[in-house]
């Protein structure tokens, strides 16, 4: 697998390499691999400041250190969502300076108590409205399978990062798919946790009603459920905690969905994919159901309208509120907080409501199956422009974002958490996404599937990760 930031995290508790040296590795990639536009903000002193502070606290109390899971471990934050203290977040618009940086949000302290060293901020499309990570303000950001394609959206420059090897692991956000696209255009590991599992406050700037979730995009299954456990839980949020289920390893009922309708189809290399990947589960022992798109495409079209009217409302307010200038921002944007401030109050009940019922009938579903095995991208990574902001046309660009992720928005219209991670690659070398989904509390469930078929071997990382000892 070419390490993750476990294996990262044991050099540096062992002594093969400092907090020092890991970070100055992870900045030198940075600079090497500017051109896949990854990092919005970069802050070296920082980051090295962050290390030396960990190098000391080895020597000076090793218990402690030892018990800290990415003890020394360089990262990077998303430019959105947060906020990380001394991180300018400009939620990549032009309508906020990079001056300052907020307190910790208390997601942001609990990375610092894993033990991560902070030194930047990710690329992100302007106010998280894309599925490309392309900000009028720069950089763009590009799949480093391939410069010529989309590294996804909204945590595209964190999926960037990771995958090419400057950092092992990354914060995201992801309310509408954003870190599981990324995560599966880039070869990597994404979940979207239960809603409520993960804190946002004190502020609950990225709370978006509920359908946004923070964690980060990682390279191995193990990564992401050790940054699981460390960050959920206790999240003093509008939600009771999600209660966790235990790991029954007996034989679980897997249902399966490969059609994605004739609307948005998905390619023949992406079904088989996740085909394949039920063959494994049922070889070991599950219950396959076939699933049909007509079970889920009335789902589907009531969170894309939930999806598209809490953004637009959300973003309406942050304008007045914060007093924005909006006119600078990207036309997009500004047609996206025209729609926010002309959307009756009655549509916005309308499709809050609708949403619960997407919810609902998950649950119902989820009375015949265990988990759901479906796609997550209906195509390889699209080419760079493929979602342009330079237009006023809201309802083309939220067409374009389904048609290439049809089952994004469900799991964060309906709470339930979901799990991308690669199965294969295509003719192209680029990753065959999966998508994995189940009820909510159900992560060890998901994490469990997820690294027995990682455990097949089908997808091997490009990159090795910087400054970690081959």
């Amino acid at each position: 697998m070419r390490g993750d930031a476990t294996d990262l995290a044991a050099a540096i508790r062992h002594g093969s390499l400092s907090a020092a040296e890991a970070m100055q590795a992870s900045l030198e990639a940075a600079v090497l691999q500017e051109p896949l536009g990854a990092i919005a903000y970069l802050d070296a002193a920082m980051g090295l400041a962050l290390a030396d502070v960990c190098d000391s606290e080895r020597q000076s109390d090793p218990e402690r250190f030892a018990a800290l899971p990415f003890a020394g471990v360089p990262t990077l934050a998303k430019d959105l969502g947060g906020p990380f203290a001394g991180l300018p977040v400009t939620a990549g618009s032009r309508l906020f300076e990079r001056k300052g940086g907020e307190a910790d949000s208390d997601l942001a302290a609990r990375f610092r108590d894993a033990g991560f060293c902070l030194f930047g901020l990710t690329t992100s499309p302007e106010f998280g409205l894309s599925l490309a990570s392309e900000p009028a303000i720069g950089p763009v950001c590009r799949s480093p399978l391939d410069p010529a394609r989309t590294a996804g959206g909204s945590s595209g420059g964190a999926a960037a990062a990771v995958a090419a090897g400057i950092v092992a692991i990354a914060h995201a956000t992801d309310a509408g798919g954003s870190i599981r696209v990324p995560a599966a255009c880039c070869g990597l590991v994404g979940l979207k946790p239960t809603r409520g599992a993960i804190p946002g406050g004190p502020s609950f700037g990225n709370h978006l009603a509920g359908i946004a979730s923070e964690l980060a995009v990682c390279r191995s299954v193990r990564d992401t459920a050790l940054i699981f456990d460390r960050l959920s839980g206790k999240s003093r949020g509008p939600l009771p905690d999600p209660s966790r289920v235990d790991i029954d390893n007996g034989r679980w009922r897997i249902g399966l969905l490969v059609d994605t309708g004739s609307v948005y189809p998905t390619e023949g290399d992406r079904l088989a994919a996740v085909e394949a990947a039920a063959h494994t589960l049922e070889g070991d022992g599950h219950e396959i159901v076939p699933l049909s798109w007509a079970e889920f495409e009335l789902s589907v079209a009531a969170s894309g309208r939930a999806f598209a009217d809490i953004v637009s409302v959300n973003l309406a307010a942050l304008i007045e509120v914060a007093a924005l200038d909006e006119s600078r921002a990207e036309p997009l944007t500004q047609a996206f907080a025209a729609r926010g401030r002309t959307l009756p109050a009655t549509s916005l009940w309308n499709t809050l409501n609708e949403a619960v019922l997407v919810s609902h009938k998950l649950w119902a579903l989820f009375d015949r199956v265990d988990c759901i095995l479906m796609p997550m991208l209906s195509s390889a990574p699209l080419a760079i422009g493929s979602f342009p902001s330079d237009h006023a046309d809201t309802d083309l660009h939220l067409e374009r974002m389904t048609a290439f992720a049809p089952l994004a928005c469900l799991a964060n219209i309906s709470g339930f958490p979901a799990l991308t991670l690669p199965f294969g690659q295509d003719e192209r070398t680029m990753s065959l996404p999966v998508q994995l989904m189940a009820p909510m509390g159900h992560e060890p469930h998901l994490l469990s599937l997820a690294a027995r078929l990682e455990a097949e071997g089908r997808w091997q990382h490009r990159f090795p990760i910087a400054g970690l000892p081959s």
